[in-house]
């Protein structure tokens, strides 16, 4: 997808439970010194605000009028209205705040809010992972291009986001890819989060080693796992290897009805070489039958686009050439189905910043 108005401004906004952090975006760079503000999570009124006076300082910055706001903000939230709901960890949300129709009226510009997961999704599709492979499956002398692809971030949570044809899916209540409630494949009483989260690295490591007060955290446990610091080295590549597996099954769920690429970004994500084995059996694996035999779980075979062996494979397929019947024509025929699954190389923060820009710039049609 190419612009037909690279050159437009988008103030955006990265929204902590803690922190504010507003910004100017154009194209694929940050034009403004970040301004940093105090969320005020329980006072409303401070709150908003500080979103007011942080999109303001932004915008005496700029030499030329932004043309929207695009955001991520935390859910729940009636987002394609920009009404943000009962938040946890900003409570004077609660009751439904309209702080879109706020900014729309306060700037007189477009505003756009969504959350962090499909922010994270559209930003590696329009700039990061899937056109990245693209242009790589060009490069091998593949005839082989993908238009779908599932962003999911590993980190407090567990989140997600989808993309088609360069189009955010957002579904009909704006509710699509709620990944984190997934049933939990380790623990069928609870949700998936449980299992893939800083939590379940940090509970699985206490678990292991019997120790609940150890007071780790997830980068830790990872240097402890890789042997770069000292501690239970077998409990540290466990908790990982329960990570992703439950990762793997999961996403398993959700690429048999999405059938694209997949991104993972997110704090967890960099921890990648301790889990991946572990998701990718889980994605190659297989079901029993009721006749002793077994099936795949997934009709695509998976493969590690980081991997450079494995991205041959992806790259190459079963490519061949057959007859046709009756005729002396023969036609291409790639009996392989084939998904990739990779490691954001842009990090989350900055897919989800460039994820808001392309929203608002193709919401208001200034992609071709």
């Amino acid at each position: 997808m190419e612009h037909t108005n690279a050159n437009k401004v988008v103030m955006t906004l990265d929204a902590g439970g803690t922190n504010f952090v507003f910004s100017a975006v154009r194209e694929d760079k940050e034009i403004v010194e970040p301004v940093h503000l105090p969320a005020h999570g329980n006072d409303l009124d401070k709150c908003l605000r500080n979103i007011i006076k942080g999109f303001d300082n932004i915008f005496q910055q700029l030499t030329e009028k932004p043309v929207a706001i695009s955001f991520a903000f935390p859910g729940p939230a009636d987002y394609a209205h920009g009404i943000i709901g009962d938040l946890g960890n900003l409570p004077g949300f609660r009751g439904g705040v309209a702080l879109g129709p706020m900014l729309e009226e306060h700037f007189q510009m477009p505003v756009f809010i969504n959350n962090d997961g499909d922010l994270f999704a559209y930003g590696e599709a329009m700039y990061g992972l899937l056109p990245e492979i693209n242009k790589k499956l060009e490069a091998a002398g593949s005839v082989k291009s993908y238009h779908n692809l599932l962003g999911v971030t590993l980190g407090t949570g567990f989140g997600g986001g989808l993309v088609h044809k360069n189009e955010l899916f957002t579904g009909d209540n704006g509710a699509a890819a709620e990944v984190w409630l997934m049933r939990n494949p380790i623990n069928d009483k609870t949700f998936v989060e449980e299992n893939i989260s800083i939590r379940a690295i940090t509970t699985a490591y206490a678990r292991l080693c019997n120790n609940p007060a150890h007071g780790l955290t997830p980068f830790d446990i990872f240097k402890i796992g890789k042997g770069m610091e000292e501690g239970n080295k077998d409990a540290a590549i466990e908790a990982f290897y329960l990570f992703g597996k439950a990762l793997g099954m999961a996403l398993t769920e959700i690429v048999t009805v999405v059938d694209g690429l997949v991104v993972l970004g997110g704090g967890l994500a960099n921890a990648s070489e301790l889990f991946f084995p572990a998701m990718m059996k889980e994605m190659n694996g297989t079901f029993a039958t009721s006749d002793g035999g077994d099936i795949s779980r997934l009709v695509s075979k998976v493969f590690d686009l980081h991997d450079e062996s494995s991205f041959q494979q992806f790259a190459t397929g079963g490519s061949s050439r057959i007859e046709v019947p009756f005729s002396s024509k023969v036609v291409d025929y790639d009996p392989i189905k084939r998904i990739g699954i990779g490691v954001s190389t842009l990090g989350a923060s900055k897919a989800i910043s460039l994820g808001a820009y392309a929203f608002a710039i193709n919401a208001l049609g200034l992609f071709e």
